[in-house]
């Protein structure tokens, strides 16, 4: 005689998500407010509108990329990949355009390479038992050496001028790929906020044998968070190649160390089962003032590279040292 279970998770045990501006939240956001305030004493250029407007647009690539980053690390696991998962799919939806394809076909095509790319690292997690880490540094060389071979190592350039003005307008005063990313993040909320997705996602970063035990779909969360993450960074794509006017088969790099440190300095934790939109949304922004004002005061960019390590160094050991007190 079969017996049917009630799953029921709670977001309190043993998992931690943050919703509304916390301590740690509160933290980011006055080291935003304090890397701000010392280059505007360093350079009158910084502080204003125009370069605020700069900072968030320069932000923006980063944001997408790093909140569908933020799933896969709250969900316990790592995506090294999103860099050549973006230079594969800008060649994709690049070539598409070129065949001739209607804008709409193009863009599906170019998402459809970020679902298929993050379906084949999620069920190498799921399915074969293998490593994030291992399973994603091996995509990350053969997503890329794809893009180099379909496209002979060449760029794809003069794309179509509707396309680009597609990601190169603006809504009031805002920059679309500002737009797209707040949308972006309202959509990453509502799924860790109101689907059961959300609670899934929890449960298996916080205590997978627990959720395992709790009929939780282990496999499917996993499969889900890596696809919503190739998904995200192939708009990430779009949004570079549509201000660019070219897809390169290089272009990416270096994308998933930006969006771990803007994940990170949110309060993302790297063993999984906590994390904030509102965080890596803050950490986004906090990276791209950081290079914006180092570029303003001619800083060169191995110095940024050295930041932005630093950063996800002190990053980690704040989370280290404040893990179970917040």
């Amino acid at each position: 005689m079969s017996q049917q279970k009630t799953l029921t998770l709670r977001p309190e045990t043993g998992r931690k998500l943050r919703w509304l501006p916390n301590l740690r939240d509160a933290g980011t956001l006055i080291g935003l407010v304090v890397i701000a305030v010392v280059f505007t004493l360093s350079t009158p250029l910084f502080m204003t509108a125009h370069n605020a407007i700069n900072i968030l647009q320069q932000s923006s690539i980063n944001a997408c990329v790093a909140l569908g980053m933020t799933l896969v690390i709250v969900a316990g696991g790592i995506d090294l990949s999103v860099g050549p998962v973006a230079a594969l799919s800008a060649v994709i939806t690049a070539s598409t355009l070129h065949a001739g394809a209607p804008i709409p076909l193009a863009l599906c095509a170019g998402i459809g390479v970020g679902l298929l790319c993050g379906f084949c690292n999620g069920a190498l997690v799921a399915f074969a038992g293998l490593q994030p880490f291992i399973v994603t540094l091996g995509t990350l060389s053969l997503f890329r050496a794809l893009a180099l071979i379909y496209t002979g190592g060449n760029p794809i350039i003069g794309l179509d001028r509707g396309f680009r003005s597609l990601f190169n307008g603006t809504l009031g005063p805002l920059p679309v790929p500002v737009i797209i990313a707040g949308i972006i993040g309202l959509i990453a909320w509502f799924i860790l906020r109101k689907m059961p997705l959300g609670e899934y996602i929890l449960a298996v970063g916080g205590n997978e044998e627990a959720a395992r035990i709790a009929g939780v779909p282990i496999a499917r969360t996993k499969i889900a968070t890596y696809m919503i993450s190739g998904c995200v960074t192939s708009i990430a794509a779009m949004i570079l190649i549509g201000r660019l006017g070219a897809a390169e088969p290089v272009l990416g790099n270096l994308w998933e160390l930006d969006a771990i440190a803007a994940a990170a300095i949110g309060g993302a934790s790297l063993m999984g089962g906590k994390g904030s939109v509102v965080g890596t949304i803050f950490g986004a922004i906090v990276l791209g003032e950081m290079r914006n004002g180092l570029t303003l005061l001619n800083v060169q960019a191995f110095y940024q590279l050295l930041a932005t390590g630093l950063i996800i160094i002190v990053a980690m050991l704040v989370d280290r040292f404040t893990r179970g007190r917040a």
